[in-house]
C-alpha cells in the first residue's frame, strides 16, 4: 500500500524478558500510553482503517473519532531498521524502543475510549521477517511492539516484495503463530495482495505456509486494488474468488471461509489510477455484511479528505483521496461495519461525470494510432502514437496515452 516455535519454556522466558524490558523502559519514560487499555470488541479491530501516525500529514485521530464515531485505528507500519537489524521501527527510521510520538497518539485515542492495532510490513521498506532470520527472532521483535503499547491486535501486511521471499514468509507466519500463543486473545489479521482471481501465486503460497504451520488468524484479507480493478463489482468478484481459494486451501465451507475473510480497500484514486467512490464502498460493505465476512478496512485515514482541486489533477496522493468528498466519508463505512451508527452529516454524493464517454471502450487487442480516443476506468484517453496492448492509466514504457479527464 502506498504513499500487507519457541519451545514452551524458552517462549515463556523470552516473552517475559521482553515484556519486563519494554515496561521498564516505558516506566522510566513515564508515558501514559503504556497503561493497558480495556480491549475493544473484536468488531472494532476488524473495522480499523489504516493510519500513518508519523507520515502523510496525519489527521488528528480524536477529530476523526468525533466526526465519525470510529473507535479503532490500524497504525502503519512496523519495519526493520533501514540500516538493517532485527529491532522494530516505525517506517524503518523511528525505533519503537525510544518512541514517544506514536505513544502520544495512542494515549489520545485511548483517552477517548478507542484503541489501536499495529500493522507490520506493507509495500515499502525492509520487513522484520526478512532480517530476523527465524520465526522466534521475528516474534521476539514484534513482542516488543505488543508490550510497549499494550496491544490487543496486530496486522501482518504481507505483500510485495516480501511475500515473494519464502524464508521471510515462513518467519512472518511462524512469528504470528508464536504471538498468538503467547498473547491469549490477541486479534491477528493477515493482509495480502488481491487479484481478479482472489489472490495470486505468492498469496496462495502464503496461505499454504499458514496451513503447513497449523496457523489460523482471525482473518485473511485481500486488497483488491492496483491490479486492474474497476469499481465495486470487480472487487466483490475477487472476494468471491478468494473465498473459493480459502475453501480449497483449508477445507472450509463457504460460510466458514467468509467468517475468516476480509476486505482491505483503497479510497478514492488508487496508485494505478483506479477510482473507488463512496458508492463503491457501500456496495462492498453490503457484500461483506451479507456474506458474514470478518473484516472491512481501507488505506487510509490520511487520505480520507478532499484534495484541492478535488480530482488532484488526475494524480494519487498519500494525504487526500483525489475524489469529491466530505472529510472522513470513507471512515464511516468502517464504523457501519463495526455495527455503530456514524454521526449524522449531509452525505456527499458520488460526483456526476463532467462529460459523457462517447468513445469506444479500450481493448487490449485493438490497434490505435495517433489521435484515436478511447474510454477506460471512467476516463477518456487519446493516443499519442501507434500502440497495442498498453493499458491507459498505467505508466508503461512510453506513456502513449494522454488523459483527457473523467467522463
Amino acid at each position: 500500500m502506498q504513499l500487507r516455535k519457541l519451545k514452551p519454556l524458552a517462549a515463556a522466558a523470552a516473552a517475559a524478558s521482553l515484556a519486563v524490558a519494554a515496561l521498564t523502559a516505558v516506566a522510566t519514560a513515564g508515558h501514559a500510553a503504556t497503561v493497558s487499555p480495556a480491549a475493544l470488541s473484536s468488531n472494532w479491530y476488524a473495522a480499523a482503517p489504516y493510519l500513518m501516525p508519523l507520515d502523510n500529514n496525519p489527521p488528528d485521530a480524536g477529530a476523526v473519532m468525533d466526526a465519525t464515531g470510529l473507535k479503532a485505528f490500524q497504525l502503519a507500519f512496523i519495519l526493520a531498521p533501514s540500516g538493517g537489524g532485527c529491532s522494530p521501527t516505525w517506517g524503518g527510521t523511528a525505533p519503537v524502543s525510544s518512541d514517544t510520538a506514536v505513544a502520544s497518539t495512542i494515549a489520545a485515542i485511548r483517552a477517548k475510549g478507542g484503541d489501536v492495532s499495529a500493522s507490520v510490513g506493507g509495500y515499502g521498506g525492509t520487513k522484520l521477517g526478512q532480517t530476523c532470520g527465524t520465526p522466534e527472532a521475528t516474534a521476539a521483535a514484534y513482542q516488543q511492539v505488543i508490550s510497549k503499547y499494550s496491544l490487543k491486535a496486530l496486522d501482518f501486511d504481507l505483500e510485495e516484495p516480501e511475500y515473494e521471499n519464502t524464508a521471510a514468509i515462513h518467519n512472518e507466519i511462524g512469528a504470528a503463530k508464536i504471538l498468538q500463543a503467547n498473547n491469549p486473545g490477541i486479534y491477528i489479521s493477515v493482509t495480502t495482495a488481491g487479484t481478479a482471481a482472489g489472490t495470486g501465486w505468492f498469496g496462495t503460497q502464503m496461505l499454504n505456509e499458514a496451513k503447513s504451520q497449523g496457523f489460523t488468524p482471525n482473518n485473511y484479507s485481500i486488497m483488491p486494488f492496483d491490479g486492474g480493478f474497476s469499481g465495486a463489482s470487480s472487487q466483490t468478484s475477487a472476494l468471491t474468488n478468494f473465498n473459493t481459494i480459502l475453501q480449497s486451501t483449508f477445507g472450509w465451507s463457504a460460510a466458514t471461509a467468509y467468517a475468516h475473510e476480509g476486505f482491505s480497500g483503497m479510497n478514492g484514486r488508487s496508485d494505478s489510477g483506479e477510482y473507488f467512490y463512496q458508492a463503491d464502498f457501500q456496495t462492498v460493505l453490503d457484500y461483506a455484511t451479507s456474506h458474514g465476512m470478518a473484516r472491512f478496512t481501507f488505506w487510509s485515514v490520511n487520505r480520507d479528505r478532499q484534495c484541492t482541486p478535488a480530482d488532484n489533477n488526475g494524480t494519487t496522493s498519500g494525504t487526500c483521496s483525489s475524489v469529491t468528498q466530505s472529510a472522513y466519508d470513507f471512515s464511516k463505512y468502517s464504523v457501519k461495519f463495526a455495527g455503530a451508527t456514524p454521526p449524522t452529516t449531509t452525505p456527499t454524493p458520488t460526483p456526476t461525470p463532467t462529460s459523457a464517454c462517447t468513445v469506444a471502450e479500450w481493448t487490449s487487442t485493438a490497434i490505435y494510432t495517433a489521435g484515436n480516443e478511447v474510454a477506460h476506468n471512467s476516463h477518456k484517453w487519446k493516443a499519442k502514437w501507434w500502440t497495442q496492448g498498453e493499458e491507459p492509466g498505467t505508466t508503461g514504457v512510453w506513456g502513449v496515452w494522454q488523459d483527457e479527464g473523467t467522463c
